[in-house]
């Protein structure tokens, strides 16, 4: 599975509006990020979305995106929805409906963010997205890939992650519930937020996050969702062998096989969706 990083940044972005810092200032490509989202690509060229960005559009131009046959959400706030719109292009390509996974709580939120998306009495004439919505209710597979749903807490907001194979993409949170760390054994690669250096009531602080990197023990971690309070080099320059600041544009391969999950395990963090 290719993994393609479209955003890193935080919900408003880096640089950030009006801000003259050093990171916003910056010239260094690596340290402009667009809000958080990942493409994944699987061997059969299925392509699912993880997320859709406010930056979407941007993000589908530079980094090709040009198909997106499965839409998963960790949740609804404004940051990962609201590009949602921006997936009729696909529509009209693929010409079906995309489904769009997630929480029921997210899917209802969705739903009443965007009406009159869902509203048959919407005047038909600009396009409007074609979203299938489906609400999670355990594991389920997308072209032979098992896709985990990892139960995660934002502040006090229940959300997912979501783990293929080796690969575990874990943003916007600040608590693994103790039924979801059984989900995480085994990574090769993981993506975890690490918003910046100062506390903060819904994400990990970059110290929490290498904390948890080291308990979870991927091979590689890759930390998002960053403001600007972390410059990229520097950043990486104090961090552990194994563990680096993800950049949008990064792509890496990961392997998809086996889960050596437990049943067990998986149906009790579905109680947790």
């Amino acid at each position: 599975m290719r993994v393609t990083f479209l955003g890193t940044g935080t919900s408003a972005g880096v640089p950030v509006i009006a801000c003259a810092c050093a990171t916003c200032r910056s010239v260094d490509p690596h340290d402009k990020r667009w809000r958080p989202s990942i493409r994944l690509v699987l061997d059969d060229n299925t392509t699912v979305l993880v997320d859709a960005s406010p930056d979407l559009r941007a993000q589908a131009l530079r980094f090709g995106l040009t198909r997106v046959d499965t839409i998963l959400l960790t949740h609804s706030h404004a940051d990962h929805v609201l590009g949602l719109d921006d997936v009729r292009i696909f529509n009209f390509r693929q010409r079906a409906a995309i489904p769009c996974v997630g929480s029921a709580r997210a899917l209802a939120q969705v739903r009443q963010m965007f009406a009159y998306v869902f509203d048959p009495s919407t005047p038909r004439g600009g396009g409007l997205p074609q979203l299938a919505l489906w609400p999670l209710v355990g594991p389920f597979s997308i072209s032979g890939a098992t896709v985990v749903p990892v139960p995660l807490m934002h502040g006090t907001l229940p959300v997912l992650g979501f783990r293929i194979g080796s690969f575990a993409y874990l943003t916007d949170c600040n608590a693994i519930p103790d039924v979801s760390w059984p989900l995480l054994e085994g990574l090769d690669v993981l993506v975890l937020d690490a918003l910046r250096h100062k506390p903060h009531p819904t994400h990990f602080t970059l110290e929490d996050a290498v904390g948890i990197a080291r308990r979870i023990g991927a091979r590689r971690t890759l930390f998002t969702h960053m403001t600007h309070d972390l410059p990229h080099h520097a950043t990486c320059e104090m961090l552990p062998d194994g563990m680096a600041l993800a950049h949008d544009g990064l792509e890496l391969d990961v392997p998809v096989g086996n889960l050596n999950l437990l049943l067990s395990d998986a149906q009790a963090a579905a109680a947790h969706y």
